[in-house]
């Protein structure tokens, strides 16, 4: 959710007006597009203003779709300028209300490992870990923060390796080790998450040794590698889906789309396939976007194009995604199926994942 432009190069004041103007022309993105405000405000240095970004979504007449992220983000940003009581109350309400979107986890234990909250923020992982993650054979991307915090933490304490530990290095591995594979002009083998997160790593940039500073520069080139990776995708790779009555209504104004979606039945079939093949092939950061008639006629009269044009329907997939309406896929343990039906995914479309 935060911007990843360097504050130099950006007029965050004037990027959070802007998205609370763009809020106002599309209200079903308002929660996504004035978080991303706030977060700009943040970087401005004008954290009040973001404080009331926050409060202005909480006091919505509107459900929020994630009001556990938006405690959490307000949390953060309370402390950052004094007011420690109110955002501690706030994690504290976070950690109850036990949320299933890893996200305010991630942000709530790390408002408490920034401010050297160390044992709490351990405890805050786990909570989110356990929660998240227990008999679940693979951890969803979205997940990995809450393993790596915990990692992070753990050996900033001095304590031993657990079972969450070893997985957290085991993704960390796999992953580097693939980002390695992919990128020819490497020379260096991957990282260990042990040596990322080792507490001693500061006072090798004290160092007169040139070995330790040049262990360090490979380290840091590692973090940065990831860094880069993580925002080069600020949002999921989102296939489209549309509600069985939705695209009743887009066939039948739009017969040219008939070939790409023969029946609602084979249009669910071919989103799960889709994203089961995506995430075979090693691709992380899933989502699924729904469409509407209004909304995709209105993105074609954007485009100056015909809604019948199927080579539309990606790029409609990914403006969506960029406004903040993705949901991830696969959807969290018990969590309801992703196309509606109101059954849980193991039962319905997640029944025969591997």
């Amino acid at each position: 959710m935060r911007p990843d432009t360097p504050a130099e190069n950006v007029d965050h004041s004037a990027e959070a007006a802007r998205l609370e103007r763009t809020a106002a022309r599309y209200p079903e993105d308002a929660e996504a597009l004035l978080l991303q405000a706030a977060a700009h405000l943040e970087l401005a240095g004008d954290r009040p203003a973001a404080t009331a970004l926050y409060d202005r979504l909480l006091s919505s007449a509107d459900a929020l779709e994630t009001p556990h992220l938006v405690r959490a983000l307000k949390a953060s940003n309370l402390w950052e300028y004094g007011h420690e009581a109110e955002a501690r109350a706030i994690i504290d309400g976070v950690r109850t209300a036990s949320p299933r979107d890893p996200a305010p986890w991630v942000i709530v234990a790390e408002s408490l490992e920034s401010h050297d909250e160390l044992e709490a923020a351990q405890e805050t992982f786990t909570e989110g870990v356990t929660l998240l993650l227990t008999d679940v054979p693979e951890p969803p991307y979205s997940t990995h923060p809450l393993l790596y915090g915990r990692h992070r933490v753990r050996r900033m304490l001095g304590v031993s390796h657990d079972e969450w530990d070893t997985l957290a290095d085991t993704l960390h591995s796999a992953h580097a080790s693939s980002s390695t594979s992919s990128s020819p002009s490497s020379s260096s083998s991957p990282v260990s998450l042990d040596e990322l997160h080792d507490p001693k790593r500061v006072w090798s940039l004290g160092s007169d040794n040139p070995a330790e500073l040049e262990a360090e520069i490979s380290r840091l080139r590692a973090e940065l590698g990831a860094f880069r990776e993580a925002l080069s995708r600020p949002f999921p790779v989102a296939v489209l889906h549309w509600p069985e009555g939705e695209l009743a209504e887009l066939v039948g104004g739009y017969e040219s789309l008939a070939v790409e979606y023969p029946s609602h039945e084979e249009h669910l079939a071919t989103i799960e396939g889709s994203l089961r093949e995506l995430a075979a092939s090693g691709t992380p950061n899933l989502g699924i976007v729904t469409g509407t008639v209004p909304s995709y006629e209105a993105f074609a009269a954007s485009e100056g194009a015909s809604p019948g044009d199927a080579d539309l329907l990606p790029q409609y997939a990914t403006t969506l995604a960029a406004r903040g309406r993705a949901v991830v896929w696969p959807p969290q343990r018990g969590a309801s199926c992703w196309c509606g039906s109101g059954e849980a995914y193991g039962e319905c479309h997640g029944v025969t994942q591997a």
